[in-house]
């Protein structure tokens, strides 16, 4: 998902922008790109490079002008003359999540990757083990370190505030972890009536956006998490369900 961020820089933080403007050797009144930049979280920064597809590298454009002798970066395009517009390679917009480019139904799964911690929560909850790994998988691949931009932490993407209501206090540590967000998948699964659907879609975007719209909310990045838990929920079933037969 693509939002346009406007992003103000003063002299004082522009480090970043040096290379930018070396060709402008005056000072600096003002700074401001508009970049089309994708969201990314660490957790889904650990998927491998057979997951994801090629994707075209990120520009931004900046406009300016020479004014008074002062070279003047305006906040809106401009279009008269003279002025100069030059694009440069933009590293974190390049980030375009790798969660959203990956193909679910041949992606790696990860089968063995704490299988004692796993098991334990789901005969502790009443969950379906594929359902726990599945979740985890779409949350973090697996990335016991995770931690989002909005600050949710560990495998299975708990928010500080939902790790303190469920007892976890290390919320890094594969087994507590795994312990509350199975508890909580738990607890709304009983909330919507063993609904898959609709209890990921909760875990996702909380429930009472599940109640309020009476189904999966309309937000994109839910409905895309839903869809993904489904096929690593299948993948993960049948997996399961040849190791048993082989």
């Amino acid at each position: 998902m693509s939002v346009q961020i406007t992003v103000h820089l003063f002299f004082t933080s522009l480090r970043g922008l040096v290379a930018c403007i070396q060709q402008w050797p005056v000072r600096v009144l003002c700074t401001s790109l508009v970049v089309s930049a994708p969201l990314v979280s660490p957790a889904q920064a650990q998927l491998t490079k057979s997951d994801v597809r090629p994707a075209p590298q990120a520009l931004i454009k900046v406009h300016a002008y020479t004014g008074g002798g002062v070279a003047v970066f305006p906040a809106r395009v401009i279009t008269r003359n003279p002025h100069v517009m030059q694009r440069y390679a933009c590293d974190a917009c390049d980030l375009v999540p790798r969660l959203e480019r990956a193909d679910w139904r041949t992606t790696p799964l990860f089968q063995r990757e704490y299988a004692k911690e796993i098991n334990a929560a789901a005969r502790r909850y009443q969950l379906d083990p594929a359902l726990v790994r599945a979740v985890i998988h779409a949350e973090s691949s697996f990335n016991a370190g995770a931690r989002s931009p909005k600050g949710a932490r560990g495998l299975m993407q708990l928010m500080p505030a939902t790790a303190r209501a469920l007892g976890v206090r290390r919320p890094h540590d594969p087994r507590e972890n795994i312990d509350g967000g199975a508890r909580y998948l738990a607890e709304m699964l009983a909330r919507f009536r063993n609904d898959v659907s609709l209890a990921t879609a909760a875990y996702n975007a909380g429930p009472q956006a599940v109640q309020a719209y009476a189904g999966v909310p309309p937000y994109d990045e839910t409905r895309a998490y839903v869809q993904r838990v489904r096929v690593l929920l299948y993948r993960y079933r049948r997996a399961a369900q040849l190791d048993w037969q082989g």
